[in-house]
């Protein structure tokens, strides 16, 4: 949901658009969760869906947790997650709380990763009971990218099952709205998608998304793994880093001093991938704020609820498929996995 700029009747459209697309995306998942104690966060906007989400689903508890922060204070959440539940009828099923407390780990078969619930280290993983699940709300290859706060070893060892969401799925497909991301990323960092010239370097399944939907922008878009093979071509209006990150930066000190030879003052737009914003002398690094260690630069609901309601609902999926024991889960349940 975006910030409300229109009064009380722009609040009652938001909330009645992000109410529809929830119930359609339990409805497309067929996202069953009756019976389920599930812990995830409250927050803001387009996320204020995921508690809600699974209270749909028809779990039995929903506890979020939640806290001040950049994108809103504790009364925003609680306000703005209770509109929405209100609307579907759920708001009995939700308790929001601000206190991260074992025994709500220690009471929930489910416990998604998200960001008030993190990090997920082993401390926590001891609160929790043996049998319960922690879904992904990504891809699980992209756990061993620069991601610190989540103890996957402590998790199989307490008997809690993990496993990625499958944002490729047909019933998710967030992998589509990639491209049109790093279009906004850019226009925010000043440069148009449209006629641009852009390089992008990438060296993960991302990059047949990301440069589709950048030429369907208009763009023209050569793509590499590697940055040697860019810098030997023309120098472009910006240049899209979306390399998963790993221990030390992407673009590091002799890194950005390479570019800034080639490519003098060119945008940088850091869509993931860690980058020393400090060793970037001569180059122009967007966002200005560096977001969190192996965490992407621009967050979905840049482009509105879709993406997440789809994102948050897949994941809600991989626990409900977790639930089921394996001998008993099918073709189709496995593929929402990864």
């Amino acid at each position: 949901m975006p910030t409300v700029t229109g009064g009380r009747a722009t609040e009652t459209i938001a909330t009645e658009r992000l109410a529809r697309l929830a119930r359609e995306a339990v409805d497309r998942l067929r996202l069953d969760l009756r019976g389920a104690v599930v812990l995830t966060e409250a927050a803001t906007g387009a996320y204020a869906v995921t508690p809600v989400l699974a209270a749909l689903a028809g779990a039995a508890e929903v506890h979020a947790v939640t806290r001040d922060s950049r994108h809103g204070a504790v009364a925003d959440v609680v306000d703005e997650t209770h509109r929405l539940a209100e609307r579907l009828g759920v708001r009995s099923s939700i308790t929001i709380t601000t206190d991260r407390s074992d025994e709500l780990f220690r009471r929930a078969d489910v416990v998604t990763n998200s960001g008030h619930l993190r990090p997920i280290d082993a401390a926590t993983v001891a609160a929790m009971r043996p049998g319960a699940v922690l879904p992904l709300m990504f891809e699980a290859w992209e756990l061993g990218a620069g991601r610190t706060d989540l103890d996957l070893g402590a998790l199989q060892a307490r008997g809690v099952e993990v496993a990625g969401t499958n944002e490729r799925h047909p019933d998710i497909a967030v992998f589509g709205y990639l491209g049109l991301l790093a279009a906004v990323q850019l226009a925010d960092a000043g440069v148009s998608a449209h006629l641009g010239q852009l390089a992008l370097w990438c060296d993960n399944p991302f990059l047949e998304p990301m440069a589709h939907g950048l030429r369907g922008a208009g763009a023209t878009v050569r793509s590499a793994d590697t940055l040697g093979e860019l810098l030997a071509g023309p120098r472009p209006d910006a240049l899209v880093v979306a390399m998963r990150p790993r221990d030390t930066a992407v673009i590091d000190g002799p890194v950005a001093a390479l570019v800034a030879e080639a490519w003098p003052g060119v945008t940088v737009t850091q869509f993931w991938g860690d980058i020393d914003r400090a060793a970037c002398e001569g180059l122009r690094v967007w966002p200005e704020q560096p977001p969190a260690k192996g965490h992407m630069g621009v967050l979905l609901s840049r482009l509105g609820p879709e993406p997440v309601v789809r994102l948050q609902a897949g994941g809600l999926k991989v626990a409900q498929v977790l639930r089921i024991p394996s001998r008993r889960r099918t073709r189709d349940d496995l593929d929402y996995l990864t």
